[in-house]
């Protein structure tokens, strides 16, 4: 890990994300805090003896990002492994495939992920398409968000997986017109493939955590909240923190296994007390509670529409813990002073959440900040309830623009009434509800700028995973202004992990966690943002990562 620098930062923008004082000229770093932040002069005067000069020259300064919830290990075991992202046809996965089978011949499966619901009739992509390129190798693809794999014949002939298997609970196997097994399947279903797939090793996931903290570092993150810990993913961090090489401030969310009910919150604890005994904070729990609008898992409190291709008349998608269980499982965390990480995307689910918060309150203080990730669809009924809750809006809004999946795979099902109500962000900060910024990588784009690029506009980057530049924003009444969807991605996501005393902000005694960027964000704008390049990213007042690596 690089030292601490002491510095003199001058000559550009620098936004402190301040209310009280947005915009200073000049920034002291000391001893890993920042130790001033204000004019040049004042600065000056406190700045260490013999520090550096470090003049922007029409850079900015900006406080560094934090991810409120986002899968690094899932990351960059994707980058090592047969990766499908951005893949634009599925002739293009084909030659991914066969591109990875090439380089690495004696693969015993192609395990990967990554591929777009968008470029298959319906959003499932059908076994012979991968027959074509794996013959007898059997093949195991998730794509981009996790809730549905691909997979190819071979795979589907070792798990026993034909016309007669019935669909498993919480899970959905496609099939052909004549009920064949497809080769998709989603949530529940996919475990009985994965299962056979060959097991990740120790030493590469902590390869793929090494590797994903350097992606993230490169982007400008200073921490993150990991949404999904496992011990296998646990015993990584132990790893990386018990060499020093884990450079990021980092918060883990313990997995909620629905299947073993209240009596593993003794084993939640226990592993919280193990981790923090390695120095990381554990103080999460992620309870998963419905699947995705594109699969129609998402858990609706109308039924989806009925239309071709769509599920069977009634269908309000899946609620992975019953309201009960919800409430109880909430409150004994609660009790056990744990923050509760909610997956939600339907509306059912969103209400689900909140009021397992509200049932599960005391009244006895608590700051735990429990948060709703995803919240893609919101009863407007519900929007006022974050506030009154104090549950955190943990917004994930790379997806919240014109593009195939929202235009062909969710607007339609949905319909014209609730359509509207999808990321409600600005309904949600006017009701003052504090949001926080994630990417849910790999699903989406880890770049904290490309995703507070569509919060502010509604619309898809041109080079993103969108349709093209000239599509008209979504819903536009519900896109932040910029300084609000920064905070979001740097004081907001800081508060959720907890450390907002610590970092998200620039100001005198906290710590040094800054960005450097090619431009500044204000002057270049929304539309263009992400052209505002990360030049340097700040942890503690140590550099750990500088473009073209000087």
């Amino acid at each position: 890990m690089q030292p601490r620098t002491d510095l003199l930062i001058t000559g550009g923008p620098i936004w402190t994300g301040r209310s009280d004082q947005p915009w200073v000229e000049a920034l002291a770093v000391r001893d890993g805090k920042v130790a001033a932040a204000g004019p040049l002069a004042a600065v000056r005067e406190v700045s260490a003896p013999g520090a550096e000069t470090l003049l922007l020259r029409g850079r900015a300064v900006i406080p560094a990002f934090h991810d409120a919830h986002c899968h690094p290990m899932g990351g960059g075991l994707q980058q090592r492994s047969c990766d499908l992202e951005g893949a634009r046809s599925p002739k293009e996965c084909q030659e991914r495939v066969r591109t990875y089978l090439a380089s690495h011949p004696d693969v015993e499966w192609v395990v990967g992920k990554g591929w777009s619901m968008e470029l298959f009739p319906r959003g499932t992509p059908g076994r012979h398409l991968l027959d074509q390129v794996t013959g007898e190798r059997p093949a195991y693809l998730t794509n981009r968000d996790g809730h549905s794999a691909w997979v190819n014949s071979a795979a589907l002939r070792l798990a026993g997986i034909e016309a007669a298997t019935p669909d498993p609970p919480h899970g959905r196997i496609e099939r052909t017109d004549g009920g064949e097994p497809q080769g998709t399947l989603h949530e529940g279903a996919m475990e009985l493939v994965e299962r056979l797939a060959p097991p990740t090793t120790d030493a590469e996931r902590v390869a793929a955590l090494r590797q994903a903290q350097a992606h993230l570092h490169s982007l400008g993150i200073a921490g993150w909240q990991d949404a999904m810990v496992d011990p296998e993913t646990e015993a990584a961090y132990v790893a990386l923190a018990g060499t020093g090489e884990l450079s990021a401030r980092v918060r883990l969310a313990l997995w909620w296994e629905r299947e073993k009910g209240l009596d593993q919150v003794e084993e939640l604890a226990i592993r919280r007390q193990r981790l923090a005994d390695a120095g990381l904070d554990a103080g999460s729990v992620k309870i998963m509670l419905d699947g995705v609008m594109e699969t129609f898992t998402a858990a609706l409190l109308e039924p989806y529409l009925t239309l071709p291709g769509g599920p069977p008349a009634g269908q309000r998608g899946h609620l992975f813990l019953v309201p009960e269980m919800a409430v109880a499982a909430t409150s004994a965390l609660q009790r056990d002073g744990f923050q509760v990480h909610f997956h939600a995307i339907g509306d059912r689910a969103v209400r689900v959440a909140l009021d397992a918060v509200e049932s599960a309150s005391t009244g006895g203080g608590q700051d735990l900040r429990h948060h709703i990730a995803h919240i893609q669809l919101v009863d407007p009924a519900d929007l006022h309830r974050f506030h009154q809750l104090q549950v955190v809006a943990n917004m994930q809004p790379f997806w919240a623009c014109h593009e195939p999946q929202m235009d062909e795979l969710t607007i339609p099902f949905l319909g014209p009434e609730r359509s509207p109500h999808q990321y409600p962000f600005r309904d949600l900060a006017d009701s003052g509800a504090v949001l926080a910024g994630g990417s849910d990588w790999p699903v989406s784009t880890a770049n904290p700028l490309e995703e507070i690029a569509v919060a502010a506009t509604r619309r898809a980057p041109p080079d993103g995973a969108g349709g093209p530049p000239s599509l008209p924003p979504f819903l536009p009444e519900q896109g932040l202004p910029l300084a609000t969807a920064l905070s979001a991605f740097t004081a907001g996501s800081a508060y959720v992990n907890h450390l907002e005393h610590l970092t998200g902000t620039l100001e005198a005694g906290k710590a040094a966690d800054l960005v450097v960027l090619a431009q500044d964000p204000f002057a270049v704008g929304p539309e263009r943002l992400p052209e505002a390049q990360v030049e340097i990213t700040m942890v503690d007042g140590r550099v750990v990562f500088h473009r073209g690596g000087n």
